[in-house]
């Protein structure tokens, strides 16, 4: 397990090289932005910290060897001196870009979003707000998923498992992007118990708790629906095996036979469902925090494509993160089959 381990993790670091390199080639190759502000000098600081982290070339005059400038001061507009601001080739920005990650932990700075600042610190203060909705929403999709996919499979073929397994269905037929808009409406519009938009931080703490239900419930529902088919699937499964019923000729009883066997091995594809369904939430909440406010990454992936000038170093640093979720989940989704089934070992010897 352990080398298996360490594998795994090389792999996701050469993965996650190789896609980000990919991305910051394709798009750098798209055609360079100005730095969208009305402020001249945020645009002449923004254009100093560029040549001061090696990605773009500056001159006292124009210089057709490097094609056409990206940026021009002229004498007396923000300095007394012209500034002719180029924009190095695209390897020489890859290798620089690689250097600044490595020895100052800068991923660039921002464009259109907040010009200049850096776009770490950007996701560094949208990141929690993303993660404070997940996390309560996996608390609370995943014990009334667990709960109802038991009732539903020890109650097989009664009225409760056709009521459940219908509410269920109902629920996975309705998109997601009609489900938070009638949330919105109900709860926020219509009757005015809710919060419309999500609060600002100078708000009391009773908004900011109230501000959660209508994330939660809009994201925890599919989540519920979709624990709960797994869990009566495999519950039904297990419960007509051959084992539960030898470990019932040996003297167990029913509900001992059920928690000690059934359960166990109902649980075997729940645990990587629940790390691979917090993933999905994580990238499926763009649209949910786009309709309520939320001041999320998910929002923020959306915000720098949609800008008159689309902020790409924002855009990469979030696409960075995505990926980063994507293989730690990946890792930790097949190490978790063998802390669940002892017959399963990764990488143990024949």
């Amino acid at each position: 397990m352990l080398k298996y381990s360490i594998k795994r993790i090389l792999l996701a670091f050469l993965t996650a090289f190789i896609i980000l390199t990919l991305t910051f080639i394709l798009v750098k190759a798209l055609p360079p932005r100005d730095v969208f502000s009305p402020d001249k000098n945020v645009v002449f600081a923004f254009y100093s910290d560029q040549v001061d982290l090696g990605y773009f070339i500056e001159f006292s005059q124009a210089n057709p060897k490097y094609g056409e400038p990206l940026k021009v001061f002229q004498p007396g507009e923000v300095d007394p001196n012209p500034h002719y601001y180029y924009v190095k080739p695209i390897m020489d920005q890859y290798f620089t870009w690689l250097g600044n990650i490595v020895t100052k932990w800068d991923w660039g700075r921002s464009t259109a979003i907040k010009p200049n600042a850096s776009a770490i610190s950007i996701i560094a203060t949208r990141l929690p707000t993303s993660m404070s909705i997940n996390i309560v929403t996996i608390f609370v999709s995943v014990p009334l998923g667990i709960v109802l996919g038991i009732i539903a499979g020890l109650k097989k073929n009664t009225l409760t498992d056709h009521a459940i397994s219908t509410i269920v269905m109902v629920f996975i037929s309705i998109p997601g992007f009609v489900f938070i808009s009638f949330m919105l409406y109900l709860l926020a519009f219509k009757t005015g118990w809710l919060p419309t938009r999500w609060p600002t931080p100078d708000q009391s703490l009773s908004i900011k708790i109230q501000a959660f239900i209508i994330p939660v419930l809009s994201m925890a529902f599919g989540s519920i629906c979709t624990y709960t088919r797994y869990i009566r699937a495999e519950l039904c499964e297990v419960m007509s095996s051959e084992y539960l019923l030898l470990a019932r000729t040996k003297g167990l009883t029913k509900n001992q036979a059920i928690v000690r066997h059934a359960l166990r091995n109902a649980f075997v594809p729940i645990l990587p469902m629940i790390l691979s369904e917090f993933l999905g939430i994580f990238g499926g909440s763009m649209i949910l925090e786009r309709l309520y406010g939320i001041p999320g990454i998910g929002s923020l992936y959306i915000e720098s494509l949609n800008q008159a000038n689309p902020d790409y170093n924002v855009l990469m640093v979030d696409m960075a993160i995505f990926t980063t979720f994507g293989l730690l989940a990946g890792i930790l989704l097949d190490l978790s089959y063998g802390f669940i089934d002892p017959r399963i070992r990764m990488g143990a010897k024949k």
